[in-house]
């Protein structure tokens, strides 16, 4: 898989967000060790705090069909149409990324088209992060 078609998957996935409220619809695809890509969409919820960005749901839908081991993810964003600047990973999203990935290999894609994205590691967006390492 390269990075292109996980900036692909990421886009397409976007289509099934869940973003009455803010109308800011993201995608995420996540590449799983084998192969193996797991989407997701944010989805949004009246009371604000219930709702689930888009890393977090392909991260859930992973682990909870087994996977447990990553390599890469892609995340994509626009608001009514119109494509946004990068969406970068919230705090609470590169939390669970140093849950289950190794923070100087984890790649994080962020995009605004398929052709127009930046790569950094886990490690540069979460230089201090707190892992099952630090346990």
């Amino acid at each position: 898989m390269t990075y292109h078609g996980l900036v692909k998957a990421a886009i397409e996935a976007r289509i099934a967000s869940y973003a009455p409220y803010s109308g800011f619809k993201v995608g995420a695809a996540l590449l799983a060790d084998g192969g193996r890509i797991f989407t997701g969409c944010n989805i949004e919820n009246a009371a604000y705090s219930p709702t689930n960005c888009a890393e977090r749901t392909a991260f859930f839908k992973a682990v909870s069909e087994g996977a447990r081991s990553f390599t890469a993810i892609a995340v994509t964003g626009w608001r009514d149409g119109d494509q946004v600047k990068y969406t970068y990973p919230c705090g609470v999203c590169l939390q669970v990324m140093m849950e289950f990935c190794k923070p100087s290999e984890m790649a994080v894609i962020v995009a605004k088209s398929y052709d127009d994205y930046r790569i950094s590691t886990l490690a540069e967006l979460l230089p201090n992060g707190f892992g099952p390492a630090n346990l």
